[in-house]
């Protein structure tokens, strides 16, 4: 607990906060607190993307015939006369003997197209003296009256006839509905109440087996996503066309709604529809329970994209079973729904799966739907799931997210929004349930969104930050390695085993004398240019200052290397070698003679930004750092170019050193023995091997106070090397300790006493 307040929430807390206000916005939207057209929208583009990803398997038990352009072509134009209708209706059920025929068209008018009106009135006024004419009349009627002639044809048949509800007129016969308000015991079922409707010809009505609705529900954005399957006008429940012909196909002998529950137990939400979760058709050989939602509607489960090449059931155009030349197999038995696809015909509904939807196939969908006793629905504890669902994964996205890398927080939320999409499509397919899954999937999206913007805009660009500060110490390819992972490094303050050096321009003020001000910042820039190429690029040291013309580098942060010591040493042997040819190049141009000195010491030392609130740097400090200083400073002398300590010696020994001496410099009260480092051991050649190895020697000599041995092993190197200013420094010495001997507690330590 006590970490979570100290760490995690300083850290996270801001992310938390707000991936906590988006689950909780999420959660309110499931539960219909409020709410946004997007997100239903989006609800209706994921049902239609389920729907899109089943197959489609032909239903050879629904049969459309199509008044399409082939009919109109060959008929003619449409509405067609009642005598075609009659046709039609005679061929497919006297002929063709069909199951069952739906109309998805209305007859609300009487057809007169016959003419026999006409003549009828002609007989009575302008033509009343044609003998016979009134007889012939008479004679013709009953096949002149071809909404007579409709009638009989569906007479005795199983034949529904569509009709439309209407906000603005009541107009024609009504069937027998369903049932009635007064059966339902005091119940109240909520459904769509149209005022009025346009239903056909009474004669018609009479005549036919039944009839229902066809009118289309259209979502708010004009999608037909579901369907009502009862609508009450006035007292009256009555069915639609895809209910009413399949209870016609069944021989159904009632539709009534199911109460699994009485009154007292259902809460106000229920009462208001009655407790009804759905409606049952009773037929002769079983009972099929229908689910509905609120107001007796049912999802519509769509198959295929719809039209003759949908891939969901076959299409026969109309013409051909009025000409006889459709096939008798496909219709035998099968329930034919007549509609149309010819678009100047206005019956093309936008739907999930296509914008370009024939309306006749919605209802075919839905008899389907009913013959299978399969439906799509939302349960009362859809709810419930949907809840927890975004609970769930809200508040374990809001805490992980936040803590996890970019490619990790990729990971899960595409794990979390792969594992949503599959359970939402399971549950949708094997267990026929409709999940919403907008407002989860917006979940997932917005809190995946929002902490990676979060991490670049805060995180990255901090890490951004802090790597582009290194990079004005380190080399560009150590800057690359921090920016993969800026989180692995930071300016705080450590305490760690490090590697620093020192490196100074012998006799400086001389040289800034002898040389004009143009050519002195020349001179300098090109000297510090060169010593800074081979600390920072070279091995990968960081460049910590230059304090005049000393310049200060360390190795082992902000990258760690386990080998800093190494590098360092081995930085200090390029970088004498590059004094070295800047050394030629300077005197060829006249200038002063270039000769440096650098200190190396390796210890724990306290590493991190520090300064001031003006200036802040990133440096380190500590008694190993001020040894090697004073390291670089007495190099001079020893006549070497590079001191180095004894730790430094003992972390990287593939060096061949030679000892220099056991010194015991201001502020230490404990000598170190330091080293000229001489090359690597597999590059020096074996005589100065051999050197070192005799000079060793000699200094334990004269350690041991055997001056005269000491001396003559000295002379003896001097000898072969007299450019060694350290043999003339220990000549020299030996000849001072035989005028004024050491006393008896003498350690060989040579002590400092200056910076």
């Amino acid at each position: 607990m006590t970490r979570l307040r100290s760490r995690w929430l300083p850290k996270y807390g801001a992310r938390w906060a707000l991936g906590l206000v988006l689950t909780l916005a999420a959660v309110l939207h499931v539960w219909a607190l409020f709410d946004s057209d997007a997100v239903e929208r989006l609800d209706g583009f994921l049902s239609g993307l389920r729907m899109r990803v089943e197959k489609p398997v032909l239903d050879p038990r629904i049969v459309i015939v199509d008044i399409d352009e082939k009919s109109l072509a060959q008929v003619g134009r449409f509405p067609w006369s009642r005598d075609i209708q009659a046709d039609l209706v005679t061929r497919l059920t006297r002929e063709y003997k069909v199951g069952a025929v739906g109309f998805d068209i209305s007859f609300p008018e009487t057809d007169n197209s016959s003419g026999y009106k006409v003549l009828e009135k002609l007989s009575r006024e302008e033509l009343k003296d044609v003998p016979g004419l009134k007889s012939q009349l008479a004679a013709l009627e009953a096949r002149m009256d071809y909404d007579g002639l409709f009638a009989r044809a569906m007479q005795g048949q199983p034949v529904v006839l569509g009709y439309s509800v209407s906000e603005r007129q009541t107009k024609g016969m009504l069937p027998a509905p369903a049932f009635t308000a007064a059966q339902l015991n005091g119940r109240e079922v909520a459904a769509y109440e149209p005022e009025g409707y346009e239903a056909n010809i009474a004669r018609l009505q009479q005549a036919a087996s039944g009839a229902g609705i066809f009118t289309a529900l259209t979502d708010a954005d004009g999608v037909i996503r579901s369907s009502t399957l009862l609508q009450r006008i006035g007292d009256g429940y009555y069915p639609s066309l895809s209910l009413a012909t399949a209870a016609v196909y069944l021989k159904a002998r009632a539709i009534f709604p199911h109460f699994e529950e009485t009154a007292d137990t259902l809460s106000e939400a229920e009462l208001q529809n009655g407790g009804l979760d759905k409606i049952v058709m009773f037929t002769p050989q079983r009972a099929i329970p229908i689910p509905v939602g609120y107001g007796l509607v049912t999802t519509v489960q769509f198959r295929g994209t719809g039209g003759p090449d949908g891939g969901a059931f076959r299409y026969v155009p109309a013409v051909d079973v009025l000409t006889g030349a459709a096939d008798p197999a496909v219709l035998k038995g099968a329930i034919v729904l007549v509609g149309t696809t010819a678009p100047g015909l206005k019956d093309i509904r936008v739907t999930p799966v296509n914008a370009e939807y024939p309306g006749v196939e919605v209802h075919a969908n839905l008899i389907k739907s009913i013959l299978d006793g399969r439906f799509k629905s939302r349960p009362d504890f859809a709810l419930a799931v949907e809840f927890f669902q975004v609970l769930g994964v809200g508040l374990a996205l809001t805490f992980a997210l936040a803590v996890l890398s970019p490619l990790k927080s990729i990971v899960l939320a595409g794990a979390a929004l792969t594992s949503a999409a599959l359970f939402n499509y399971w549950m949708y397919a094997s267990q026929d349930i409709v999940l919403n899954g907008a407002a989860l999937t917006l979940l997932i999206l917005a809190l995946f969104v929002v902490n990676v913007a979060w991490g670049y805009f805060f995180e990255v660009r901090k890490g951004q930050a802090l790597v582009s500060r290194f990079g004005e110490y380190v080399a560009p390819e150590l800057v690359a390695e921090m920016a993969d992972d800026p989180g692995k490094y930071n300016m705080d303050g450590d305490s760690r085993e490090l590697s620093v050096m020192f490196v100074d321009v012998r006799g400086f003020t001389t040289i800034s004398e002898g040389l004009a001000p143009k050519e002195l910042r020349e001179y300098i820039n090109l000297y510090l240019t060169a010593m800074s190429e081979d600390i920072r690029d070279s091995h990968r040291g960081t460049l910590d200052k230059y304090i005049g013309d000393a310049v200060m580098a360390f190795w082992g942060a902000p990258v760690q290397f386990p080998d800093h010591a190494s590098r360092a040493v081995a930085t200090a042997l390029l970088m004498q070698a590059s004094a070295a040819r800047l050394d030629e190049e300077f005197r060829a141009r006249g200038w002063p003679a270039l000769q440096i000195g650098i200190g190396v010491n390796t210890g724990l030392m306290h590493v991190g930004d520090m300064g001031s609130k003006i200036r802040r740097a990133y440096t380190v400090m500590g008694d190993a750092v001020n040894l090697a200083a004073r390291l670089e400073g007495i190099t001079k002398v020893y006549g070497a170019g590079i001191a180095v300590g004894e730790a430094t010696r003992a972390a990287a020994p593939e060096f061949l050193y030679r000892e220099l001496d056991r010194v015991r410099v201001k502020g230490k009260n404990e000598p170190v023995a330091i080293f000229e480092p001489l090359g690597h051991r597999d590059a020096v050649d074996a005589g100065l091997a051999q050197e070192v190895a005799e000079w060793a020697g000699a200094l334990a000599t004269m350690r041991a106070r055997d001056w005269d041995a000491a001396q003559a092993a000295i002379e003896a190197l001097r000898s072969s090397r007299a450019d060694r200013p350290l043999y003339r420094l220990y000549l020299s010495r030996i000849a001072q300790f035989r005028l004024d001997p050491p006393g008896a507690d003498w350690d060989g330590v040579t002590n400092f006493e200056t910076k």
